[in-house]
């Protein structure tokens, strides 16, 4: 029987899957694997279930030889190197489309947190300073007819402008290329970067993280920005400098700020932390059950796939070929 390692406990509904076809390997350990572990485990086994914590790279191809595909438990793979594994001859898949949706609201709980000041608000209740109302108290911002600006408008971009039209806000965005059907059905306008920066109330960022997109939200960046935006983050964390980001904070050069994804994961810079006007929650953009579960049971699928014969679902490298085009 063909053997898979999963590297970290995810719903059962999608182990129970695996293991109607497969011998299962589970982590159940309440951590990521070490190195030393994801190495020994897969070297026998025929397929690895990873997680964005566990960097796929030229050693663990060569290592885990017998491996045919890598099926990583979520949208993104930059911890995959692509090249490496094309040139190994094995199978990278991700999660995409099951969880855009859950990602956009998040990144819209946030905006609605930060320019609320929700979290502001519910620590000055709780410690006991509310004592009447008061017409000046805890001021945020109105949403309607803001202008957001949009980096990376692919699914969950486009899930997050979906929520925008109810708002009646004028879409600005920034992609590598233009997308006209996209711009035609949400009356959006593509604009080059420093423009969307220089125009946005609010700015939602949605790319993946690449070595053009690194530190894409920069010093520079945060000095094009009006004083009165506000940044929402459930990308990846590298996207944004945060040393330059706690410099914008601190110089009140923008209004605040909304991070699900950090720089460096899990670690959260202590200076982050002491701004009232950024709200933080530990990349829980696609944390519901029905998505978490869905995307468990896609990895799944995958693996069947490829294991029976057939192609993988939803191949990273038809992913990049849609992104080269």
């Amino acid at each position: 029987m063909k053997k898979v390692l999963v590297t970290r406990e995810i719903p059962q509904k999608a182990i129970e899957l695996l293991k109607s076809k497969f011998e299962v390997i589970v982590n159940k350990e309440d951590r990521p694997m070490t190195r030393e572990e994801l190495l020994n485990y897969g070297k026998d086994c025929d397929a690895i279930l990873t997680q964005l914590t566990d960097k796929i790279d030229r050693t663990v191809f060569e290592t885990c030889s017998k491996v045919k595909i890598y099926a990583n438990y979520a949208v993104g793979y930059d911890n995959f190197d692509v090249v490496e594994g094309l040139n190994s001859g094995v199978e990278l898949t991700n999660t995409p489309d099951v969880l855009s949706e859950t990602t956009a609201e998040l990144a819209w709980a946030l905006l609605f947190s930060v320019s609320r000041r929700i979290v502001e608000a519910d620590k000055y209740l709780r410690a006991g300073n509310w004592k009447q109302f008061k017409p000046t108290l805890l001021l945020g911002q109105d949403l309607r007819k803001k202008t957001v600006g949009i980096i990376g408008a692919g699914r969950i971009g486009k899930s997050f402008v979906q929520k925008c039209k109810s708002y009646d806000m004028e879409i600005l965005y920034h992609n590598r290329s233009r997308d006209e059907i996209f711009e035609r059905s949400y009356n959006a306008r593509w604009t080059e970067l420093d423009e969307l920066l220089e125009l946005s109330d609010i700015i939602s960022v949605h790319v993946p993280l690449t070595t053009e997109t690194n530190h894409l939200i920069n010093k520079q960046a945060f000095k094009k920005m009006k004083k009165n935006a506000i940044l929402i983050n459930t990308a990846r964390g590298a996207v944004i400098d945060e040393t330059a980001l706690i410099h914008a904070l601190e110089e009140k050069l923008i209004w605040g700020v909304g991070l699900d994804v950090f720089e460096n994961e899990p670690n959260v810079s202590e200076e982050l932390l002491k701004f009232d006007n950024v709200v933080l929650t530990p990349h829980i953009g696609s944390a519901s059950e029905e998505t978490r579960t869905e995307m468990g049971i896609l990895a799944a699928r995958n693996i069947i796939e490829v294991l029976e014969g057939r192609s993988a679902i939803t191949s990273v490298y038809s992913e990049n070929k849609k992104k080269d085009n």
